[in-house]
């Protein structure tokens, strides 16, 4: 099972590892809700409170009770819930600081789909900042105010900078260097969780001057 980050009687943050999908895909294999029996012995649940894409790590929200999801999902459509994500791009922003506020759409071709920036897509906004740099790559943090699919993987796109690894939206090759850092819900008590940095990530992050573990 993934490592846990948070556990209370309402709800579980799991440290999802890169590769793995959250739920079972059209061709099986295995998910994050394998483990869900070993979680909660309850007749229903546990539920996602919300998705990660597969090759993307980091905090996943589990609610173990009924009154816990619809909290959490109340948090989420009212853009409440603080997320966090650590990207290392190929580029870089001109600027230290800044917030993408471009609406996205799916888009279907012969290739499967994908998602990207339409006028009349639904809202999505994310602030970024700039922590670190190194030759050609930076060390983004970013905070989308909205959960649209894949939102923050096409925002890096739409700034000239796409996520290292990023086959669909930069045309990269090897892992994706995506991390959901951190998750906060002022909830009462509060879930407040940080993931760990993947093995894949260690050397270019430390190379644009992050010492975090």
């Amino acid at each position: 099972m993934p490592p846990i980050l948070f556990q209370d009687d309402r709800f579980v943050v799991l440290d999802k590892p890169a590769g793995l999908p959250v739920h079972p895909g059209p061709r099986g294999g295995p998910s994050v809700e394998d483990w869900f029996p070993l979680l909660s012995r309850r007749s229903q649940g546990p539920w996602l409170a919300h998705r990660l894409d597969a090759d993307t790590s980091g905090c996943l929200l589990v609610a173990l009770r009924r009154p816990a999801l619809l909290a959490a999902q109340a948090e989420f459509a009212a853009g409440r819930v603080r997320k966090a994500y650590w990207a290392i791009v190929r580029g870089g922003p001109s600027t230290a600081s800044g917030t993408v506020d471009a609406p996205l759409a799916r888009r279907t071709s012969r290739n499967g789909w994908h998602m990207a920036v339409d006028p009349g897509g639904k809202t999505a906004v994310t602030d970024w900042r700039v922590l670190g740099r190194c030759g050609e790559l930076a060390w983004l943090e970013l905070a989308p105010r909205t959960g649209r699919t894949h939102q923050v993987r096409v925002h890096c796109a739409a700034l000239g900078c796409p996520v290292l690894g990023d086959a669909i939206y930069g045309g990269g090759i090897g892992r994706l260097h995506l991390l959901a850092r951190g998750i906060a819900l002022d909830l009462a008590p509060p879930v407040v969780a940080v993931a760990s940095v993947p093995a894949h990530m260690q050397d270019a992050l430390m190379r644009c001057g992050c010492d975090a573990a």
